[in-house]
C-alpha cells in the first residue's frame, strides 16, 4: 500500500466521519460538539480498534487488514462503490459485482450510435449480450451462433469467416484469448467459465496448448487489419456501472476504410433498414 493510498484512505475515512450524524448509528450527540459527524474515538470503539491505531489511519501512517477496513467501513455506512472505494486505497480486492440483467438494453442505443464502426458489449466472461448492425455486416450475425456458444474467444478460434476476415488471425486471436484470461482471472470458480474452457477444449483440440497457457496480456488500442482492406482500430471500453463487462469498438481508420464499411452495411441492410438475423 503506497504511501498516497494511505493518505487518500485517511481522508476519504475523515470525510465520511464528519459526515455522519451520530443518531443516525444510534448515538446521543451529547450536547455541543466542536467539529461535524462522529469523532475519532467514537468511530474507533464502534469499530473494535483503538484511538491511537485510529488516529494513525486517518493520519495515512499505518495500513489496515481486510477485516479491520470492512468493520471500519460498516461503522462509518460505506457500502457499494464506497466500500469497494476503501478497499481498493487499502490495497484489497473489492468484491465482485453481480452482474447487471439490464445492461443490454441500456448499452445498445450506444452501440447503434457507431453506424460505420462495428461495436460488441461483452460480458466478463467475453459472452456477447449485444452489437450493432456494423458489427453483423463485418463479422456475421452473433445471433445465429448458439447461446452456449455466443462468445468471443469462441468465435475467433472457431468462426472460419473470422478466421478469414482477418489478415493476420494468430496474434490478434492469442491476445483475445490472454485478454479473456486476464479478464476472467476472478472468476475462475464461476460455472461459466468452466464452461467456455471445456467448449474450447472439445472443439479445437488442436489448441489445447493456447487453452493450457497461464499467459495474460491486455488488449491494448491496435489497428487489425481485415479483407476489403479495411483498418480498424480496435478499443476497450468499460461500462461504469459495471466495470467488468467490455466494449469493444472498431474504427475505420482512414476515409476510404469508412468508405468500405459503409458499403458493406450496406448491403446487409434489406428493404426494411433490418439485419437479417438480428436477434440478441
Amino acid at each position: 500500500m503506497s504511501v498516497d493510498a494511505r493518505r487518500e484512505l485517511g481522508i476519504f475515512l475523515r470525510a465520511h466521519r464528519e459526515r455522519l450524524n451520530p443518531q443516525e448509528i444510534g448515538l446521543n450527540p451529547g450536547g455541543r460538539r466542536r467539529t461535524p459527524g462522529l469523532r475519532r474515538e467514537e468511530v474507533a470503539a464502534l469499530a473494535g480498534v483503538g484511538i491511537a491505531w485510529y488516529t494513525w489511519l486517518e493520519q495515512g501512517r499505518v495500513s489496515a487488514s481486510r477485516q479491520v477496513v470492512e468493520s471500519i467501513a460498516r461503522t462509518l455506512r460505506l457500502d457499494g462503490e464506497g466500500l469497494r472505494h476503501v478497499l481498493t486505497l487499502s490495497g484489497l480486492a473489492a468484491p465482485k459485482l453481480p452482474a447487471d440483467p439490464g445492461l443490454a438494453a441500456r448499452i445498445r442505443p450506444v452501440l447503434d450510435s457507431w453506424p460505420l464502426s462495428p461495436a460488441l458489449l461483452l460480458d466478463r466472461h467475453f459472452d456477447m449480450l449485444a452489437w450493432n448492425d456494423a458489427y453483423g455486416a463485418l463479422w456475421g450475425d452473433p445471433g445465429l451462433i448458439p447461446t452456449e456458444r455466443r462468445n468471443l474467444m469462441w468465435v475467433m478460434a472457431n468462426d472460419p469467416h473470422a478466421r478469414r476476415l482477418v489478415l493476420d488471425w494468430e496474434p490478434l486471436a492469442m491476445t483475445v484469448f490472454q485478454q479473456f484470461r486476464r479478464q476472467a482471472g476472478p472468476y475462475l470458480d464461476d460455472v461459466r467459465t468452466g464452461e467456455i474452457y471445456a467448449l474450447l477444449e472439445q472443439d479445437r483440440p488442436d489448441l489445447t496448448h493456447w487453452w493450457q497457457c497461464p499467459s495474460v496480456a491486455a488488449l491494448t488500442t491496435r489497428d487489425v487489419v481485415v479483407e476489403g482492406p479495411i483498418t480498424l482500430i480496435f478499443s476497450l471500453f468499460r461500462p461504469a456501472e459495471e466495470p467488468d463487462a467490455l466494449i469493444l469498438l472498431q474504427t475505420p481508420r482512414e476515409e476510404a476504410d469508412r468508405l468500405r464499411m459503409a458499403g458493406l452495411v450496406t448491403r446487409a441492410l434489406p428493404a426494411t433498414g433490418e439485419v437479417v438475423g438480428r436477434d440478441r
